[in-house]
């Protein structure tokens, strides 16, 4: 890692850039070094990668944090393998289940009017595992399949959930009598009031293990790495987050499983720009295209396409390719490509080009230094006619 460069510095922007400023830095470096404007230039796509790698970290948050404060060890894919802070376990994998049933029986419970508590030994489904994945451009606009690695927590295959080791089961508690909560009479200033709290011996569970299980300690549920592979629906957006459901954390006392929660990052491409469904494209093109017309191949997510472009083309002029964009989420359709003509102005004119050009101005009867005040009969629409 030592022969790294600064990811700042790979980009070109400060310490403090905002995420607008780095994503620009990153499209102006990769339009610059993209492997299609520099066919067969190593240094180029080496410079590519690393400015891919550069902004995968500065455009996330959390990376960005670890950046800062560890330098490249603190992103390396082996940084803190299975600790608190990588994303595989993401932000529901604690396995912290509160219940509003046991919150407000506490309250409740015992001295207004006898409140229940929740079934502490009714089945409970698993917390949701959140994790993320980076995609090119193209691969959210048409779909795609990934396999993310996750840390999740996963039904105890030596006790099947039940906590108590092979041959032997949980025995209701005798303190609680099952129920997970033990009522208690308190002295107020309005009397002796009751009260339900958690049972302290089986920590409201209703259930006492006196042999647990050696692989899981009688939790019932172990911690474990998962590869799972995804479908990336096409037309999904920069950050946008979809569902797999039941490839979350393990359910208890027979609950179902809890769900996976994908966010998706998508880089942005060095030529083409999302605009909802619709796709921009710059083309540039010389004057004499401009003026005389010609046939281009125009770049689109299907490949390139053949377009006519008319004489007399004005710059700025925008074309629509019907359908050329990006499938519509969820749904049938795709957008529209949008392709902006910038007309290249020839500068540093021989001696002999000025003099063709004068000779034009001249044949078309077009006069110098008249203002236009918007309306037509420039030299294009003079050229048409």
């Amino acid at each position: 890692m030592a022969d790294k460069r600064d990811y700042y510095e790979v980009l070109g922007v400060q310490k403090g850039a905002s995420e607008d400023e780095i994503k620009k830095a990153y499209r102006k470096k990769a339009k610059e070094y993209h492997p299609d404007l520099n066919p067969g230039d190593a240094k180029a796509e080496a410079m590519f990668k690393e400015a891919n790698e550069a902004y995968e970290v500065l455009s996330d948050n959390h990376k960005r944090a670890r950046y800062d404060q560890f330098g490249h060890a603190g992103v390396d894919p082996n940084y803190g393998a299975g600790g608190a802070g990588g994303y595989g376990g993401g932000f529901g994998g604690g396995g912290f289940d509160f219940d509003l049933g046991d919150i407000f029986g506490s309250f409740f419970g015992g001295g207004f009017g006898g409140g229940r508590q929740s079934n502490p030994n009714a089945p409970r489904k698993g917390e949701d595992v959140q994790t993320r994945v980076t995609v090119s451009f193209e691969d959210a606009a048409k779909g795609c399949k990934r396999t993310v690695d996750i840390n999740r927590i996963d039904t105890c295959t030596e006790c099947n959930g039940s906590g108590a080791k092979a041959g032997t089961s949980a025995k209701s508690c005798p303190d609680c009598g099952g129920r997970g909560y033990v009522v208690v009479d308190q002295r107020t200033p309005f009397g002796v009031m009751q009260t339900q709290k958690t049972c302290p011996k089986c920590s409201g569970k209703g259930k006492v293990i006196t042999d647990p299980c050696e692989k899981c300690h009688g939790a019932g549920r172990v911690s474990s790495k998962a590869s799972v592979e995804v479908n990336i629906p096409a037309g999904i957006d920069d950050r946008q987050v979809f569902t797999v459901r039941g490839a979350g954390n393990a359910g208890t006392n027979g609950g179902p499983k809890g769900d996976l929660k994908v966010a998706v990052f998508v880089r942005p491409h060095a030529e083409f720009e999302r605009d909802g469904y619709n796709v921009w494209l710059e083309q540039r093109v010389s004057y004499p295209q401009a003026v005389l017309g010609d046939s281009l191949r125009i770049k689109t997510l299907d490949g390139d396409v053949k377009f006519d472009l008319p004489a007399g083309t004005q710059s700025g002029t925008v074309f629509s390719l019907k359908g050329k964009g990006i499938q519509i989420l969820g749904g049938r359709g795709r957008g529209d490509q949008l392709v902006r003509i910038i007309v290249d102005v020839p500068k540093n004119l021989t001696q002999r080009q000025k003099e063709l050009m004068l000779e034009l101005e001249k044949e078309l009867g077009v006069k110098r230094g008249a203002p236009m005040n918007g309306k037509k009969g420039g030299f294009f629409d003079k050229f048409k006619n």
